[in-house]
């Protein structure tokens, strides 16, 4: 099957340091690639060129067979959402939902069916008419994926979305992404440091570790891998079994 984002050979230095490494691996149509990396491991600057906001030093990105490299942010088709929501403070939770669509100038009536429709699915019906400020931080980030889902990616990268939330909304946002990400048959990168997070979010394990990509055919290669670090995980929680 032809995937639908090809990256081949990606290379970035920032002055004498290289943070990337010959990256290359392959996503296919509604896959869910989890990529574990530590701080500084070059996993932000991987999506960032991705999405057009950082340039490659050398490297191919082809998304559904057409080169990316010089394609603008704006035209490539791929959202990259942060572990912030970065909500616009002066619209309210309808209004920043309906953004990209009124950008793409799509019509009132069908932005409004749209919202409507992803309001109910995140869950935030009641609370279309608020301001970012009064939402809690969990609430700002179903937002955000909503304002991202609505304009149909073809690709949606995730920078640790989840990182600062607390343990009981975490997983709450976790279920959410899995349901939405089954229902609308997401494709997507899901970057994050946690282990177990990596395991549950991803139809596939990627691991970042100094600017070098390696890829796993299975979970169970992952796993198997002792340079992974599940297996020593795994150890750690057995021990309070």
């Amino acid at each position: 099957m032809e995937p639908l984002l090809h990256i081949d050979n990606i290379t970035k230095s920032f002055g004498s340091e290289t943070v990337l490494h010959n990256v290359s691996f392959m996503l296919q149509e509604h896959e869910v690639l989890s990529v574990l990396g530590k701080s500084g491991s070059g996993k932000t600057t991987l999506l960032k060129i991705l999405a057009g906001l950082e340039k490659e030093d050398d490297g191919t990105i082809s998304l559904s067979r057409k080169r990316m490299n010089d394609t603008p942010p704006n035209k490539r088709n791929i959202v990259y959402l942060y572990q912030e929501p970065l909500l616009f403070p002066h619209l309210n939770v309808s209004e920043n939902i309906a953004f990209g669509l009124k950008i793409r100038k799509q019509s009132p009536d069908v932005i409004k069916t749209k919202v409507e429709h992803m309001l109910a699915e995140i869950g935030l019906e009641e609370h279309a008419e608020k301001m970012p400020h009064q939402l809690s931080g969990g609430q700002r980030q179903r937002v955000s994926f909503a304002r991202a889902l609505i304009i149909e990616p073809k690709v949606l990268l995730l920078d640790e979305p989840f990182g600062a939330l607390d343990a009981e909304t975490r997983v709450q946002m976790q279920e959410l992404f899995k349901k939405l990400s089954k229902k609308m048959k997401l494709t997507s990168i899901f970057i994050t440091h946690d282990l177990k997070e990596a395991l549950t979010m991803g139809d596939h394990i990627g691991k970042i570790e100094l600017g070098h990509f390696k890829r796993y055919e299975s979970k169970q290669d992952f796993y198997d891998d002792v340079d992974s670090g599940a297996q020593q995980e795994a150890a750690f929680w057995k021990q309070f079994n």
